[in-house]
């Protein structure tokens, strides 16, 4: 059985470590029932600890050994790598904000290490990193390009592009799409980032393909809902978007969104996209589309635990399956170029923002690639059946 190294911020419940190494170490719920690991945790680094913790607890009981540095969890106490894999999960814990509300997780610290680990020992290992690359343009970039400078096999992001879809859609590769919409809640660097993955997981899929993004502008408040009525945006998208999720509150947007921000991502091929951000009206997340000829397809993006709903938070199962699936047969299930981009536009919005919301032309995110269809580990049903509705593991992470 391969073995698998967990690089952690911290491990405490409902963190992200909690929710993607719990189900590692027990079993994985699926709407087809529990599937069990085909890899390990071998060892775990821990980089923040507080009276809160249950890291060591949880590796004391599963007898998984934690070691004081990165270069020790991956070598396993020697002197070269000794994994067949790496978790980064670089998520929660006690770290500082910049100007621009960005917390700034150590996730280039860590993959500097795990990178300079495989060049030492001239072996090269799958890795998967939780969420966004990085805070900062510069790093995001240097860890996608170290990993392909080592050959080793990367993946990137959130459980958001596996999670349930309510009604299901996928667009087809190569489908004339004019523009989108993605709708989401919460901190925009914390969520706008899941809201921009939501996008970006679908719209990747247009004709010919990504391409890259030429500018962002974000924009918040008052300014949203004007620049709708000028057509910057596309309210009935949102709409759209909004109309399957079924926790939303009756009224308008307006009504119980004192503050709504908005990303404007404008494509280099012309294409238009925008992330909705309607803190007091969703707690979930939403998508919309309008094809070349005009119609109108959309769906919720379901994740267990958003608006109080209980369960087995199983679409970190989906997620995990498809990273384990990666170490086992050292093909990545998606493209990392996706986070990439992703990362690259929400430093950009967040940029906007601390500016005075004016708009960032990006000559960096000049970034083509195809997406593809590889997942093998998708939900089989619209919303959480079977084993998922299960209260394992405890609680979801923010």
């Amino acid at each position: 059985m391969k073995q698998i190294a967990a690089i952690i911020s911290i491990y405490r419940q409902g963190s992200h470590a909690d929710v993607i190494i719990g189900k590692w170490l027990r079993a994985f719920p699926t709407d087809d029932g529990l599937v069990e690991p085909r890899t390990q945790i071998a060892s775990i680094y821990l980089d923040q600890v507080f009276d809160d913790d249950m890291g060591r607890q949880i590796a004391e009981d599963f007898g998984v050994p934690v070691y004081q540095s990165i270069p020790g969890a991956l070598c396993l106490g020697g002197k070269e790598l000794a994994v067949d894999g790496v978790l980064l999960i670089g998520e929660h814990g006690d770290y500082p904000f910049n100007e621009k509300d960005q917390q700034l997780y150590p996730r280039r610290h860590f993959m500097e290490q795990i990178t300079g680990v495989m060049a030492s020992s001239g072996r090269s290992v799958p890795v998967y990193n939780d969420k966004h690359l990085s805070w900062r343009w510069q790093d995001a970039k240097w860890m996608a390009e170290r990993a392909d400078e080592l050959h080793a096999p990367f993946m990137a992001g959130s459980s958001l592009p596996v999670c349930w879809r309510s009604p299901f859609l996928e667009h087809d590769l190569e489908t004339p799409l004019k523009e989108a919409v993605a709708v989401g809640f919460s901190g925009l660097d914390i969520y706008g980032f899941h809201t921009l993955e939501v996008l970006q997981c679908m719209v990747e899929r247009r004709v010919g393909g990504e391409t890259g993004v030429l500018a962002v502008t974000c924009l918040e408040g008052q300014a949203v809902w004007e620049e709708a009525a000028k057509g910057a945006w596309w309210r009935e998208l949102a709409e759209a978007a909004c109309a399957p999720v079924e926790t939303k509150p009756e009224g308008a947007m307006e009504e119980h969104c004192e503050n709504p921000a908005l990303f404007l991502v404008e494509y280099r091929d012309g294409f238009r996209g925008a992330v909705l951000m309607l803190n007091g009206y969703l707690t979930e997340l939403a998508y919309a589309a309008r094809k070349a000829d005009d119609s109108t397809v959309g769906t919720w993006f379901r994740c267990q635990g958003h608006g109080g709903e209980k369960g087995a938070y199983a679409h970190f199962s989906y997620l995990s399956l498809n990273v384990e699936e990666m170490f086992v047969t050292g093909q990545s299930q998606y493209p990392v170029e996706r986070t990439l981009l992703t990362s690259g536009v929400l430093e950009a919005a967040l940029t906007s923002r601390h500016e005075g919301h004016i708009r960032i032309d990006t000559p960096w995110l000049d970034l083509h690639y195809n997406s593809y269809d590889k997942l093998k580990w998708r939900p089989t049903a619209a919303e959480p059946t079977g084993a998922c509705l299960e209260p394992f593991p405890p609680a979801m992470p923010t």
